[in-house]
C-alpha cells in the first residue's frame, strides 16, 4: 500500500504507475492516488489502511467498520464494504468511492487495536446507527455494543446528547426502553421467543400463592402450564447479593411446584438455538404434570 506521490517521489512517471494499475497489470488503484501493489482482490485489512492513508494520519475509524474491529456482530443491513473515518475538521479531504469522510470538531483520542486507530466504541455505536433508519438493525447493533462490548446505555446516550442530533431519534428511543442490561437482554429474549411454537403469554406478570403470597415475577411466563423463564443476570451482576437473591427466588418457584428455565443473556446471543430447544422441552414438561395452584396477581386480587 502505496501513495502515488510516494512511487513518483521514487522516480515513476505518472504515466508508468497508472499504467500498471490498468486491468491485467501488476498493480490496482483502490483510491485516488492510493496503489496496492497486487492485482489481488484486496482485503478488508487493506481496505481500511488504504482508507486511512488516503485521509491522512490524524483519521480514525468510526461507524461499522470500527465496530467489526471491536469484536461485535453487526448486522448486514451495515455494508461490509463501506469504510466511515472522523478527521479534524481544519482537514479538506473529500469522501470517495467506498470511504465516506465526516470532518467533526469532536475528534476523539483513538482506540489503537491491532494497530488500527478506531474511534472509542461509544462513538464508533452512535455513528454506526444514526446513518440507517431501520428500527430491527439499529436495535442489534445497540444491543451487542451493550451485552459484548460491555458500553453501558448511559455511555451511548450521552454521546448521543453531545454530537449531531441528525438521526438520533430512533437509537434514543430504543436506548430508553432499555432502563438496564437486564431489560436489553429481555428484548433480545422477546425477539427469540417468537419462534416457540408457544411464546410466552405474559411477560413480567407477578406469580403469588392462592393465599397472595408473592412468589416471583418472571421475565417470561406460560400461564396454562405454570412455566417461568427467567433470564439471569449473572453475566452482568457479580456480587453475592445478586447472586443470594437468585437462590432465593429459585427456592419459592420450586416450592409452589413451577418449573423454571434460567437463561443467562449471553446464550440468547450465542447459543439461541439450544435455548430455544431447552424452553420447548420445559413446556412438555410441564404440560405432563398437574399445573400447580398459582396465579397471576390480578387474578389473586
Amino acid at each position: 500500500m502505496i501513495k502515488a506521490l510516494t512511487l513518483e517521489s521514487l522516480g515513476l512517471s505518472s504515466k508508468v504507475i497508472y499504467r500498471r494499475c490498468l486491468p491485467g497489470g501488476p498493480w490496482q488503484r483502490l483510491l485516488p492516488g492510493i496503489i496496492v501493489l497486487h492485482n489481488s482482490e484486496p482485503s478488508s485489512r487493506e481496505r481500511l489502511l488504504a482508507a486511512l492513508l488516503y485521509a491522512g494520519p490524524s483519521a480514525m475509524i468510526t461507524g461499522a467498520a470500527a465496530c467489526r474491529q471491536y469484536g461485535l456482530r453487526v448486522p448486514a443491513t451495515f455494508s461490509a464494504d463501506d469504510v466511515h473515518l472522523l478527521l479534524a475538521q481544519r482537514h479538506k479531504v473529500l469522501s470517495s468511492e467506498y470511504v465516506t469522510i465526516e470532518r467533526t470538531w469532536r475528534l476523539p483520542t483513538p482506540h489503537m487495536r491491532d494497530d488500527l486507530p478506531l474511534a472509542p466504541l461509544r462513538r464508533a455505536v452512535t455513528d454506526a446507527v444514526r446513518r440507517i433508519h431501520t428500527e430491527e438493525p439499529i436495535g442489534e447493533l445497540l444491543v451487542e455494543a451493550i451485552q459484548r462490548g460491555r458500553c453501558p446505555p448511559e455511555a451511548i446516550t450521552g454521546e448521543l446528547d453531545t454530537g449531531t442530533k441528525r438521526g438520533t431519534a430512533l437509537p434514543r428511543r430504543l436506548l430508553a426502553e432499555w432502563l438496564d442490561l437486564r431489560s436489553v437482554a429481555e428484548a433480545r429474549a422477546k425477539e427469540l421467543s417468537k419462534r416457540l411454537p408457544v411464546p410466552p403469554s405474559h411477560w413480567n406478570p407477578t406469580i403469588q400463592a392462592p393465599g397472595g403470597a408473592y412468589i416471583g415475577r418472571p421475565d417470561g411466563w406460560w400461564d396454562d402450564v405454570a412455566l417461568a423463564w427467567e433470564i439471569d443476570s449473572v453475566d452482568f451482576h457479580f456480587s453475592k447479593d445478586s447472586y443470594a437473591r437468585t437462590l432465593r427466588r429459585n427456592t419459592r418457584y420450586a416450592a409452589a411446584g413451577i418449573t423454571v428455565v434460567p437463561t443467562l443473556p449471553s446464550r440468547l446471543r450465542d447459543d439461541p438455538g439450544g435455548v430455544l430447544y431447552e424452553l420447548e422441552a420445559a413446556y412438555q414438561a410441564a404440560s405432563a404434570r398437574p399445573r400447580p395452584p398459582v396465579v397471576l396477581a390480578r387474578e389473586a386480587a
